[in-house]
């Protein structure tokens, strides 16, 4: 009567039942007879996880590989489903995702499989399936089953036990997201590729690209670079491994712009990046820099998540600020692990998190540039262009009181008047300067120069006679 609502039967595949196969596999010994084990891993470390079981179950160790389908509802395809010997559960192709790990090639990991294989007198199966959490994610389950019966059990349980730590010390050798800049995701990707931890390119940053005081630099230099050259020694000597760091200053003034150049000068550390919205995974975060240690963990904008008790208002509030308490305070003193958090407001910060050694144990005060830092800021953002030695220096008197990000902004600005104006050889002169400054400090008003960093500009704007005195408020 309704044929456009018919539903054709569909035709089950002829797939062979995984059931059967396993049954023919340890025959004659029955399923009673078998001893299931069972390890669960977080999908976080799916990458190495797979790296792990393909060295180890590899032929001619095993003599069957396959994947498994389930005909019917339900994610969950283990081993107990896998014995009921009928159509439930069928021998498929194995199912790949790929993931993405910051290298050239994902990493393509199985969905669900099943090995079959024997060492010695002892035959075994293994499964690998997921599960879907509760609360978001997904965990994988590892089982393996051998014979339970003597005179074979002892041996049996131990070829468990010893494949379960190989796979384990994989893991823990953990080489695919090792040395990376890292941030667990937490929204969809469109590239196709899922995965729960997002691999960070960041640009390459070096020490000559770092406009700080002398001072500055030397602090950065003995507080991380060279405490980690001498950590091994430290803890030789029963010192703590671990390291707390807070970046502070205005806005634009290189905190982020360092923080890349110690991705880059520490390219055996995990960086891992947390921002304030995850805050609540920060137990996770910890998990994965206690793995991939020595690891970098940096908090940007910290004062969103520590912000004095006296000024958070609510529960949430100091329950985030009590969670990294505790995991500053709660790493072991062996963790290889370096805590960098920034803030354009110190003054909001926690005094708890401030003032004890231990959580934070060097404050490092990033202010704006002052003549000799914008004489090299100049250079540094004007690259790709030529620029006369006394424009330079009227530019550094002109802008006293802005920040680095200001300068990078009026060098970019800049060449855009220049090239606008049909300009093609690559020298930028004051009247392209001129117009970057004028459009900058006063056409946008007073919320411009905030946005820009110039807050504080002092100086004067213009060249020659036509110099007039900014008002930077």
């Amino acid at each position: 009567m309704f044929p456009l609502f018919r539903r054709r039967r569909e035709k089950k595949p002829n797939l062979p039942s995984a059931g059967k196969v396993l049954r023919e596999f340890f025959a004659p010994i029955p399923f009673e007879a078998l001893c299931v084990s069972e390890r669960t891993f977080p999908s976080r470390i799916r990458p190495d996880l797979q790296r792990s079981l393909e060295a180890l179950f590899a032929p001619p160790r095993t003599c069957h590989f396959s994947g498994l389908i389930r005909n019917g509802y339900g994610e969950e395809t283990g081993l107990s489903e896998v014995m009921v010997d009928d159509d439930h559960v069928a021998v498929a192709p194995p199912s790949y995702e790929e993931l993405d790990i910051g290298e050239e090639a994902p990493a393509r990991c199985l969905k669900t499989a099943m090995w079959l294989g024997q060492e010695g007198p002892i035959k075994f199966v293994v499964v690998l399936h997921r599960t879907d959490r509760t609360f978001g994610g997904k965990s994988f389950h590892l089982q393996i089953a051998v014979t339970g019966q003597a005179p074979l059990a002892a041996e049996a349980s131990a070829l468990v036990e010893r494949y379960f730590s190989e796979v384990e010390k994989g893991i823990r050798n953990s080489q695919c997201y090792r040395g990376k800049v890292l941030s667990l995701e937490s929204e969809s990707r469109y590239t196709g590729k899922p995965g729960e931890i997002r691999v960070h390119k960041l640009r390459t940053v070096t020490k000559e690209q770092v406009i700080l005081s002398a001072a500055t630099l030397d602090l950065l230099d003995r507080n991380i670079l060279r405490f980690v050259g001498q950590r091994q020694a430290l803890g030789e000597f029963g010192q703590s491994r671990k390291k707390g760091l807070l970046f502070y200053g205005p806005p634009g003034t290189g905190k982020t712009h360092t923080l890349h150049y110690l991705a880059s000068a520490l390219p055996d550390h995990t960086t891992l990046l947390i921002s304030a919205e995850q805050v609540f995974a920060l137990s996770e975060y910890m998990t994965l820099a206690r793995l991939l240690q020595p690891a970098m963990i940096v908090i940007e904008d910290a004062d969103l998540i520590a912000r004095d008790r006296e000024y958070s208002g609510n529960a949430c509030s100091e329950s985030m600020l009590n969670k990294l308490l505790n995991e500053m305070d709660g790493l072991r003193e062996d963790a290889d692990i370096l805590f960098v958090l920034s803030t354009n407001r110190p003054e909001m910060l926690e005094p708890a998190l401030t003032a004890r050694p231990g959580r934070i144990d060097q404050a490092i005060e990033f202010p704006l540039p002052d003549d000799a830092g914008r004489e090299k800021l100049v250079a540094l953002y004007a690259r790709g262009v030529s620029i006369d030695t006394g424009l330079v220096k009227e530019i550094v008197e002109r802008t006293d009181g802005v920040s680095g990000a200001f300068i990078k902004e009026l060098m970019r600005r800049a060449v855009q008047f220049h090239l606008e104006r049909g300009n093609k050889e690559r020298r930028i002169d004051a009247a392209d300067v001129q117009e970057a400054l004028e459009e900058m400090l006063f056409k946008g008003g007073r919320l411009n120069m905030q946005l820009l960093g110039a807050a504080r500009h002092k100086g004067r704007i213009g060249f020659g006679a036509e110099a007039t005195h900014g008002n930077g408020g």
